[in-house]
């Protein structure tokens, strides 16, 4: 099974191909360019360096949520546009689960961390147990106080993610003595982990429409939020 995949979650945007659980092709870049104006050129330039088409795609794999608000929507728009011309069904993979797969082959608890603001981060938590991976928390917004309540100081984790050195500090000011940082190759979200997932889920029958993917945000906009505060007020 070959699945296209794309990531577009927070400032970094990339792009794989992966088949039969090995990645054939990618691209990254976290310059800080907006995803609207490089990430659909990303895809096209990859395809077109490693002579790959769109048509032998069959499926396409997008990291759906938690995330930036205007990247997902980015990612999931191209997405809904590339699979509704090739007649593609789509893979919703959660970001959080997709940044942990890169480092499945560890022995350890990984902490997936991006900074949601306001001292919260979008987190799941996962054991990696050398090959495989264990969901130990659902995807949810939580804030580090609250995350460092669950856990326990004593033991070793792993932290992945944009906001992962952000939760680490954090960590290690409560008390965690052995909290560290992913490898830094693998420490941002990245495509290629969308893309084995996505592929996992394909072939568990677990894809969607291009008219049913819809971008999984967790919580409200900053703008919704500030909406709901003025009516609370008035």
């Amino acid at each position: 099974m070959r699945i296209l995949a794309v990531e577009s979650s927070a400032k970094a945007a990339s792009c794989a191909v992966v088949e039969d659980g090995a990645l054939i092709a990618s691209a990254f870049q976290a310059t800080g360019l907006t995803h609207s104006r490089t990430l659909m050129p990303m895809v096209e330039s990859m395809l077109h360096n490693s002579e790959l088409k769109l048509e032998t795609m069959d499926a396409i794999a997008v990291a759906a949520g938690p995330g930036s608000f205007t990247g997902l929507r980015i990612g999931v728009s191209a997405v809904k546009g590339l699979a509704w011309a090739l007649d593609r069904p789509c893979v919703a993979v959660s970001t959080l689960e997709a940044m942990v797969w890169p480092l499945a082959h560890m022995d350890t608890t990984l902490i997936c961390a991006m900074d949601a603001r306001r001292q919260q981060v979008y987190n799941a938590v996962f054991a990696a147990e050398v090959g495989s991976l264990r969901r130990l928390a659902p995807d949810r917004a939580i804030s580090l106080a609250e995350l460092a309540a669950e856990l326990d100081p004593a033991r070793p984790y792993t932290v992945v993610g944009d906001g992962a050195r952000l939760c680490r500090d954090a960590l290690l000011a409560m008390g965690f003595s052995a909290c560290s940082l992913a490898p830094s190759h693998l420490l941002l979200q990245s495509a290629v982990g969308v893309g084995l997932r996505g592929e996992e889920l394909a072939r568990e029958g677990k894809t969607v429409s291009p008219q049913a993917l819809v971008p999984v945000y967790l919580r409200l906009s900053q703008a919704e939020r500030e909406r709901l505060e003025r009516m609370g007020q008035g």
